[in-house]
């Protein structure tokens, strides 16, 4: 037998359950992927992720993502993926609520490791 959940996940109440920046939160799963929420401000380190690609929808506000060499701005209802094994490096001026795609397990870092690293494995 199923035990789906039959209840909406709302987003806008996930957000109000925590403050802290760069530290991506877990509201569901799809097979192997996590769709993780995460309050951004300020630069985050650079990265990549050497084995998948990764999704950023931006929820509120702006972000822009700073490539060797490039970036692109991803604005309000808006997403980009970045391709697996490109270096990257999010950045927002302002605080920014993104909805963030990727395998389970993907730690936020990539290999870069530092400290913006964060436990990747928390549901809320």
């Amino acid at each position: 037998m199923n035990n789906m959940k039959k209840e909406a996940i709302n987003i806008k109440d996930k957000f109000g359950k925590f403050s802290e920046q760069w530290s991506p939160k877990i509201i569901a799963q799809m097979n192997d992927y996590h769709f993780k929420l995460a309050r951004v401000k300020g630069y985050f380190t650079w990265h990549d992720h050497k084995d998948t690609d990764e999704v950023f929808l931006v929820i509120k506000g702006e972000l822009r993502i700073d490539f060797k060499d490039g970036s692109v701005t991803i604005r309000e209802g808006e997403m980009f993926v970045v391709p697996k094994g490109v270096e990257h490096k999010p950045f927002a001026e302002k605080e920014c609520k993104i909805l963030i795609v990727e395998p389970a397990g993907t730690v936020n870092t990539g290999d870069a490791g530092g400290n913006q690293t964060t436990e990747n494995n928390i549901w809320i």
